[in-house]
């Protein structure tokens, strides 16, 4: 999972830097991307994929077998809009994507 990828998150504060330099809409699944200067972020809820895979790891310590187990993909994401970002680049953010946001960085 690339959001997962300790180097991105590591190098995240420069490419949002590089992005706003170059004047390049960035979008990623990563949401610190967007914290750090990329114009927007949509992707899974970590926590909640944490959350829900100690479900796994407690069926599996009382002994079920991990083959037997559901594949469960994520039900829960989240969307980030830096609107700094948006002007920065002379982007017009419709007023029905700010009202979806999950959070929106001023």
């Amino acid at each position: 999972m690339l959001q997962d990828d300790p180097l991105l998150r590591t190098v995240s504060s420069q490419i949002g830097a590089l992005a706003l330099k170059h004047r390049l809409p960035v979008s990623a699944g990563v949401f610190e991307l967007a914290e750090s200067g990329a114009l927007m972020a949509y992707g899974p809820d970590r926590v909640d994929l944490y959350r829900r895979a100690v479900g796994f790891v407690d069926k599996i310590l009382k002994g079920a077998r991990p083959a037997d187990l559901p594949f469960e993909q994520a039900t829960k994401f989240g969307l980030i809009l830096n609107l700094k970002t948006a002007r920065a680049l002379g982007i017009t953010i419709p007023v029905s994507l700010l009202a979806r946001a999950d959070q929106v960085i001023e």
